[in-house]
């Protein structure tokens, strides 16, 4: 399947490369109006960020003389801040829009061309919105795809974010999509299927053997709302199951996400020793302690649990409600608790046409202070990623992943939904800034 993609994305999207780094000896010289730089409490005034070739070798006071023939690049009327990290998007998912087929058409109706072509493009949204660097949490069904993209940016062929892919996700029987057909058809999955510890493992062993720079695996999945009201989710694997895979994950050097809603699913998830806990819509007192004792990131993804909602007086709509209703009370929690939170979006869930800074204003909205917003997509997200100082901070040795907004961020964190300038390792790829 890899090769196969690899000839759609050539054939397809070759147009679109990207353009060339910056020769090793070439020095670019960024005059920053503000800059936050990913790690400070505050931002800091007129400062100038030396780039040569991918790396950023220092960050001096805009007083500083600049060497004759460097190139510059005028931001100083813009807050320049460290390439931003989505930790959850979906790049081969086009969306889940229930008037347009759901989920299921995803899967059904797009061929893998189509699905490649879909999935370069979503790339370079991301790219054009700031985001540097994605955790791309599964294919939905389109195989190694996401590693085939990875390798298509990585060797210049379509321009994109750096990525870190975790293939083709896991679940158990019954508990993915493609759902609800006669059962005498045997119709595709969304991600990979195994009952019991011994299957579990070989899935990880297979994912990392090809490529996965993460294992995806979904500890609940459907929800819906108890004769008393309270949200319910259908858990998936068992303790032990996980522990196979985490077990073999960090043996490869690798980490494990965890989807998981609330309840048993969740619990199981935080026992089997997961990195990451995906959504965590609803997580009790004793379960938020827990990660905090074991260090486990929380990845919140707000915003599509406002999306879609089905009508209030039907089982689906108040599953939705409900949703969105203990997810606030959640994240306030995991914010009081200062668990390690990062940005996620779920974006591909939502259509690639929603801004993904979206996200940022929901976050801020439940209390997240706008530089803690910031931080978590940039420093935060890049200690999960096990690649603290190299991405998400504007410092010496750091990867020249660079933007820039008109205005404030820290006054109104809408602003970050208005990138003007992206410089991914020292090559830009957005430059609508104005003089």
């Amino acid at each position: 399947m890899r090769m196969i993609l690899a000839g759609i994305l050539l054939a397809a999207c070759g147009a679109h490369a990207q353009s060339a780094p910056t020769a090793a000896g070439t020095l670019t010289v960024i005059r920053a109006g503000t800059l936050i730089d990913g790690t400070g409490a505050t931002a800091r005034k007129d400062q100038l960020i030396f780039v040569r070739g991918e790396r950023i070798e220092r960050v001096a006071d805009g007083a500083e003389a600049i060497p004759p023939g460097a190139r510059v690049v005028d931001l100083s009327k813009s807050t320049v801040l460290p390439g931003l990290i989505d930790s959850h998007t979906h790049l081969f998912l086009w969306g889940e829009d229930p008037a347009k087929g759901g989920y299921d058409a995803n899967i059904l109706n797009a061929g893998l061309a189509l699905r490649a072509a879909r999935a370069t493009s979503a790339a370079r949204t991301a790219l054009e919105q700031g985001f540097t660097t994605i955790r791309d949490v599964e294919t939905e069904g389109a195989g190694y795809g996401d590693i085939g993209i990875k390798q298509a940016i990585e060797e210049g062929t379509i321009p994109g974010p750096r990525i870190f892919g975790a293939t083709l996700g896991i679940s158990t029987t019954g508990g993915y999509n493609l759902e609800g057909y006669a059962p005498e058809l045997k119709m595709p999955k969304g991600v990979q299927i195994v009952d019991g510890p011994v299957e579990a493992r070989k899935a990880a062993r297979e994912q990392l053997d090809h490529g996965a720079d993460w294992i995806k695996v979904y500890m609940t999945h459907r929800s819906w709302v108890d004769k008393a009201g309270k949200l319910v989710s259908q858990p998936t694997l068992t303790v032990e199951e996980l522990q196979a895979i985490v077990d073999e994950a960090h043996g490869w050097g690798k980490k494990v996400a965890c989807h998981a809603y609330n309840g048993i699913g969740l619990q199981r998830a935080l026992d089997g020793g997961c990195d990451s806990i995906e959504h965590g819509l609803e997580m009790t007192d004793a379960q938020i302690a827990q990660m905090g004792k074991q260090g486990t990131w929380y990845c919140a993804t707000l915003s599509p649990y406002y999306e879609d909602w089905a009508g209030a007086d039907t089982p689906q709509g108040q599953r939705d409600r409900a949703r969105a209703a203990v997810h606030e009370v959640t994240f306030a929690k995991a914010l009081k608790a200062n668990l390690k939170i990062v940005f996620g979006t779920d974006i591909g869930g939502m259509p690639w046409t929603t801004p993904m800074a979206g996200e940022f204003t929901r976050m801020v909205g439940l209390g997240m202070s706008p530089m803690a917003a910031i931080q978590s997509a940039t420093s935060k997200a890049a200690e999960m990623l096990d690649m603290p100082g190299e991405i998400g901070v504007v410092a010496p040795g750091a990867y020249a992943d660079i933007v820039a907004v008109p205005g404030d961020p820290l006054k109104d964190i809408a602003a970050l939904g208005h990138v003007a300038f992206v410089m991914r390792g020292g090559s830009v790829f957005r430059n609508d800034v104005r003089p």
